[in-house]
C-alpha cells in the first residue's frame, strides 16, 4: 500500500497524542518534524523512534526538503493560521488542533484558502469519536423520543495545566468550550443562531484570566442549549466529554460523559406526573467513527487517500468556533449576539 507522506509541527505534550496514533496507522510516512524549539522535535523523534527522519525549526524548509501530502498542526492556537496556511499554500491538506484559527476572520481566511487550493483543511475534533457519543446521537435519530427541544451540558474540571494555558485570555472558552459546543450540535444536530454568555474568574483560580462561563445558545429548530463550565473547579469532577441531559418531546436522555446513557420516555400522560418507561440506549455499529484523536485522523488520511470530507472538515467546523467567539464577544459585552457563520 503507498503511504502518504506527512510532517508533523509542534512537538509539544499534544504532540504525544498524535504520534500515538499516527504510529497505528500503515497508510502514513512521517517524514519529518517541526519546532521552534529545535530539541523539543529531537526528543520527540528520540521517544517515538522517527530515527533518521528531518528535524528542523523552520516550516518552510521541511515542505522544501521532504514534499509532504498532509502536515498535522499541533502548534498552539496563535500559530495555527500561520502554519496551516503555508502548508496549503504549498499544496499540502492539513489536520490541525483546534480550535481552527485565533478569530473567526482568519477561520475564514483558512476556509477559504482550502477552497482555493482544492485541499481538505480539518480539526481534530477528537471527542466527536467517542463510541458513546455517537450511541447517544445515533439513539436521538431514531426519534423514539420526539423532537429534541433542549440540550444542556456541565464542565467541570479543577484543571492545573501551566504553561500557557495560565496567561491565556478566555481560556475555558476558546483552549476547551470548543469541544463541548461542537459535541452539542453533532448530539442536536442543530447550528447556533444567537448567544448570551457570562465568563468569570471565581476566587481562588490559579488561571490569570476568566475561566468560568455559563452560556445559552439559541439553535436551529427552536432548541435552547445550555453551556456551564469552569476549569478551576476543585472536587466532583465531570468527565472531560461533560456531562448531558437531552430533552425531547417525549422523554429525556442522560449522558455522564463517560460509559452511562440512561434514557425514559412517556408511556402516558394521564396525571399530575406521566407515567415512564426506560429505554435502551442499543449498540450500533459506528464504523470508522471512534477511536479519538485515530478516528479523526484516520478519517483524515482516507479522505486525502481515497477522496471524500472528512466529518471534522473546517467548512463544517468553523459553525462550533463561530459559538466560541460568539460567547466571547457576549460576554465581553454583556449583551446577547447573534452567530453568522
Amino acid at each position: 500500500m503507498d503511504k502518504i507522506k506527512g510532517i508533523l509541527v509542534g512537538c509539544g505534550g499534544i504532540s504525544q497524542t498524535w504520534l500515538r496514533a499516527l504510529g497505528e496507522l500503515d497508510s502514513v510516512e512521517l517524514v519529518a518534524m517541526v519546532d521552534i524549539v529545535e530539541e523539543n522535535a529531537q526528543e520527540r523523534a528520540a521517544q517515538f523512534g522517527y530515527e533518521g527522519i528531518l528535524i528542523t525549526d523552520t516550516l518552510e524548509k521541511a515542505l522544501e526538503l521532504t514534499g509532504p501530502e498532509v502536515v498535522f498542526n499541533c502548534t498552539i492556537p496563535d500559530a495555527h493560521y500561520d502554519v496551516s496556511m503555508t502548508a496549503l499554500e504549498s499544496g499540502c491538506h492539513v489536520l490541525t488542533e483546534k480550535p481552527l484559527a485565533s478569530s473567526m476572520q482568519s477561520a475564514s481566511e483558512m476556509v477559504s484558502a482550502a477552497e482555493d487550493a482544492q485541499r481538505i483543511l480539518a480539526v481534530i475534533q477528537n471527542r466527536r469519536y467517542h463510541p458513546q457519543l455517537r450511541r447517544l446521537r445515533y439513539l436521538l435519530e431514531t426519534g423514539r423520543l420526539g423532537q429534541i427541544t433542549t440540550c444542556n451540558s456541565d464542565f467541570y474540571l479543577g484543571a492545573h495545566f501551566g504553561g500557557f494555558r495560565d496567561q491565556m485570555e478566555h481560556v475555558l472558552l476558546l483552549d476547551m468550550a470548543i469541544h463541548t459546543f461542537d459535541a452539542a450540535r453533532l448530539i442536536t444536530g442543530e447550528n447556533p443562531l444567537s448567544v448570551y454568555c457570562k465568563e468569570w474568574n471565581p476566587r481562588g483560580s490559579w488561571y490569570d484570566h476568566d475561566a468560568s462561563a455559563i452560556a445559552i445558545f439559541e439553535m436551529t429548530n427552536g432548541v435552547v442549549y445550555t453551556y456551564r463550565g469552569s476549569w478551576c473547579a476543585e472536587g466532583r469532577n465531570t468527565s472531560w466529554e461533560s456531562a448531558w441531559r437531552v430533552v425531547a418531546e417525549n422523554g429525556t436522555a442522560e449522558w455522564d460523559g463517560l460509559e452511562s446513557v440512561m434514557v425514559e420516555r412517556v408511556v402516558e400522560s394521564a396525571g399530575f406526573l406521566s407515567d415512564l418507561e426506560p429505554v435502551a440506549a442499543d449498540d450500533f455499529d459506528s464504523g470508522t467513527k471512534v477511536g479519538g484523536h485515530g478516528g479523526v485522523i484516520g478519517e483524515f488520511v482516507s479522505c486525502v487517500k481515497d477522496g471524500g470530507v472528512p466529518e471534522t472538515v473546517a467548512s463544517d467546523n468553523i459553525k462550533s468556533l463561530a459559538m466560541v467567539f460568539g460567547a466571547i464577544e457576549s460576554a465581553q459585552s454583556g449583551r446577547p449576539v447573534e452567530i453568522n457563520s
